[in-house]
């Protein structure tokens, strides 16, 4: 490799660490934000992760409790045995009215919403959802979880954090 081409290499890899670490959207992130927390219901860490941005002045929408009353959209309220299902009955479900008001509940935050954070560990709606957000222009924001599998494809993000700290540090950094 030339030395300009190391050079250009070295370039490419600072901006790309800057662009993860602080880039931002000033226009779209300064002041409370609409935050949409996209992770799973096995994850013991989402709770703590929507009260702690909540506690910081944001609103956001959580999955687990989307309004009051409301415990959020559970496979379990359309069939008991859903874990049991092939992949016929799963793409009928899809269309029994409880999944379509569950979907519509999501998607419309999702669209509500200026901010996503993506709480890992978590499966592949929340990685539809952080992918959606990705494309509709929406500031990103990745939480590892602790045990990673390095997956390219993240780079697409705005923000890569590991812990939470980190996060709300992002958070308080944006808003000034």
């Amino acid at each position: 490799m030339t030395d300009v081409a190391k050079a250009k290499n070295a370039e490419s890899t600072e901006g790309e660490q800057t662009r993860r670490s602080s880039h931002c959207y000033p226009s779209r992130l300064l002041g409370r934000r609409k935050v949409y927390v996209a992770s799973s219901w096995r994850n013991i860490a989402q709770p703590g992760v929507v009260a702690a941005i909540r506690k910081m002045g944001h609103e956001v929408y959580d999955f687990r409790n989307p309004a009051e009353g409301d415990n959020g959209f559970h496979w379990s309220e359309i069939d008991g045995g859903w874990q049991q299902w092939d992949a016929d009955r799963y793409v009928n479900a899809l269309d029994h009215p409880i999944a379509e008001a569950g979907f519509k509940s999501d998607f419309d935050a999702m669209q509500w919403a200026d901010t996503f954070v993506l709480v890992q560990p978590c499966g592949r709606s929340a990685h539809l959802e952080m992918g959606w957000a990705v494309g509709a222009g929406k500031a990103t924001i990745m939480l590892l979880g602790p045990d990673i599998e390095p997956e390219l494809m993240v780079k697409m993000c705005d923000h890569i954090c590991v812990g939470l700290g980190s996060v709300l540090e992002l958070f308080e950094m944006l808003d000034g």
